[in-house]
């Protein structure tokens, strides 16, 4: 059952069969539980539940637990402009697993990629231009 966040759907479960492939790290080590990413931020639970709300991560279940890919969380720290970036999506009429597919596009033009693992290095604010011009 999905909730809703300022008109924005949250995913809550798998597509339908017959659906686009679920987008993220195909790896399963490519993604962290909230309570891993608790941990890596050495924050509370209650806190990366709040940055979830807040659109300063993205999480979707994945087998039933709601995950968020590692990729969007280096060093002790989230990407400086995810959050940004999934306002930006959100205003464009994304919900976070249309947000989740944008990010992890195959991307050659930018390091890395896709958007996502772009958002780390040189091309953040490029990734950042390119989601701004999603809501034109």
């Amino acid at each position: 059952m999905g909730a809703a966040w300022q008109g924005v759907a949250v995913t809550d479960s798998v597509p339908a069969e017959g659906t686009a492939p679920l987008a993220g790290p195909a790896d399963a080590a490519g993604w962290l539980t909230l309570p891993d990413v608790a941990e890596r931020l050495d924050l509370s639970i209650s806190k990366v539940h709040q940055m979830i709300r807040d659109r300063e991560l993205l999480a979707v279940r994945r087998d039933g637990v709601r995950r968020i890919p590692a990729d969007l969380v280096a060093n002790r720290t989230v990407l400086k402009h995810l959050p940004g970036v999934l306002t930006l999506l959100a205003d464009a009429g994304y919900d976070d697993e249309a947000a989740l597919r944008w990010l992890y596009e195959p991307d050659d033009t930018l390091t890395g990629g896709s958007p996502a693992i772009a958002l780390g290095g040189d091309h953040a604010r490029e990734v950042k231009r390119r989601a701004q011009a999603l809501g034109f």
